[in-house]
């Protein structure tokens, strides 16, 4: 069997599909003769030819393209194998060996027919471990290059120990890999073909490294006007997330996550861990949770956490605050809910908008818990950015809901029976709360009839 792996494009952004077994094409062999070869003889990259596309001013002058060729691509490769090694080995010093690669990754080479071509990764199971063919055009986004490079490197390394099946790598330890090395590393370890003349001139590409600035600077750009995905929504990212359709929030929660996963206790230890245990399970979930089990006893633990990590970093450098307007327009989409509907059984599915006390009226606790959990934090995260009156009013709604959602955390009265003392935290009922969010509500219309001056005011 021969598991493969398609990094299919969408728009500009490559996509990782998950393994398609089955027999590889007779078409697909991985070459040796006339092959260029990196120091290591880890990577073995073959080319048919140089496509037109590559030549063409607007490709050759973009930065945001790679243009690759067989000797630059085995030295950027390398250069990519060591600073993903030093990011999950941060005790790594310079001068150590890399460990010995086992099996070998053929980059193929062809000519680019389009700027959004299809990345293809195909693996084989030999005697002496696993081999890997990437097929490449000759022209793709940085951001595609470096995501089929990541991708391949960490299946590498979940393979290591020669499964009976190839590992599933989560797409957020991708992308935040990824993110993170074109952050920091990206003009040092992506070597593109030089510009070639242009009416004469050589062509002019913007790309250089600074050193000393915030390696999550995007991040905290695109994540100042959108909210951060939950940990669930990291896990099962759409294909336009992860094209980037969406703004850029997925790629931009990605890197936020893994970087915090780096810096809890013994964090690079632990996706080490989660890493070679992933061939021996059949979903990356069971293997994350053995691996962080000391710091994540149950799957809620995880999404606790990251709740907390988020509203941290936003925190320390909130942004601009927004206009009355535009935090009316904030406030209102957290507190709209879309959920599917069935008229009946056999119905197709309806989207409406409902309000947390449809949500509290109509649904369980726990599935409550988890319509509003996100919509806790969203609601937290908003508020540092609110005019004044909308600010309060969030805090209003995030802390009903706190508090009906988390009684354990609320302030716990204290009753006097005779000469003891009796600590008490009643839990709110569904009926205390629907008071609560019915007051607010009241409360915002107030708010929004209000005249402008006024609520600057408040």
């Amino acid at each position: 069997m021969f598991p493969a792996r398609c990094l299919r494009n969408c728009g500009c952004v490559a996509i990782l599909l998950g393994v398609v077994s089955g027999r590889a094409p007779a078409a697909i062999s991985f070459p040796e003769l006339g092959a260029t070869r990196s120091v290591s003889g880890q990577f073995v990259v073959t080319s048919s030819g140089t496509s037109r596309l590559s030549l063409l001013p607007a490709i050759a002058t973009n930065a945001d393209f790679v243009r690759l060729e067989p000797a630059l691509l085995t030295v950027s490769a390398e250069r990519i194998r060591e600073s993903l090694h030093r990011t999950l080995h941060p005790d790594f010093r310079v001068l150590d060996p890399l460990p010995a690669p086992r099996g070998k990754i053929y980059l193929v080479l062809h000519p680019a027919q389009s700027p959004d071509e299809t990345v293809t990764i195909v693996s084989r199971r030999s005697a002496g471990g696993w081999d890997y063919q990437v097929q490449l055009p000759d022209v793709l986004p940085r951001i595609r290059y470096v995501r089929a490079l990541t991708s391949v490197l960490l299946l590498q390394s979940a393979n290591r120990d020669n499964g009976a099946h190839s590992a599933e790598i989560p797409a957020w330890l991708i992308d935040g890999l990824s993110q993170d090395l074109l952050a920091v590393e990206g003009p040092t370890v992506i070597l593109t073909s030089p510009s070639p003349l242009i009416n004469g001139q050589p062509g002019s590409r913007m790309l250089a490294r600074v050193e000393g600035l915030d390696p999550l600077a995007d991040a905290r750009r695109i994540l100042r006007d959108h909210a951060p995905l939950t940990f669930a929504q990291l896990s099962w990212p759409t294909e336009a997330q992860l094209a980037g359709a969406d703004g850029g929030v997925y790629h931009a929660s990605a890197q936020l996550f893994f970087e915090s996963l780096l810096k809890i206790k013994d964090g690079p230890a632990h996706l080490r861990a989660m890493l070679a245990s992933l061939s021996e399970f059949y979903n990356w979930q069971t293997a994350f949770q053995a691996a962080f089990r000391s710091n994540f006893a149950r799957p809620l633990d995880v999404e606790k956490w990251w709740a907390v990590q988020t509203v941290s970093f936003l925190s320390r450098d909130a942004g601009p605050t927004w206009s009355p307007p535009v935090s009316r327009e904030k406030l209102d989409e957290i507190l709209s809910v879309a959920v599917e509907m069935r008229m009946a059984s056999n119905a197709l599915p309806v989207y409406a908008e409902i309000s947390f006390q449809a949500v509290l009226r109509n649904y369980d606790r726990s599935r409550q818990a988890a319509i509003l959990q996100p919509r806790v934090r969203d609601l937290e995260l908003a508020q540092f950015r609110m005019a004044p009156a909308y600010a309060v009013l969030a805090d209003g709604y995030r802390t009903a809901l706190t508090d009906y959602l988390n009684p354990d955390q609320r302030p716990r009265a204290v009753r006097y029976l005779g000469k003891h003392l009796h600590l008490i935290s009643p839990r709110p009922t569904v009926a205390d709360t629907l008071k609560k969010l019915d007051a607010l509500d009241a409360r915002r219309r107030s708010v929004e009839s209000a005249k402008p001056a006024d609520n600057e005011k408040r």
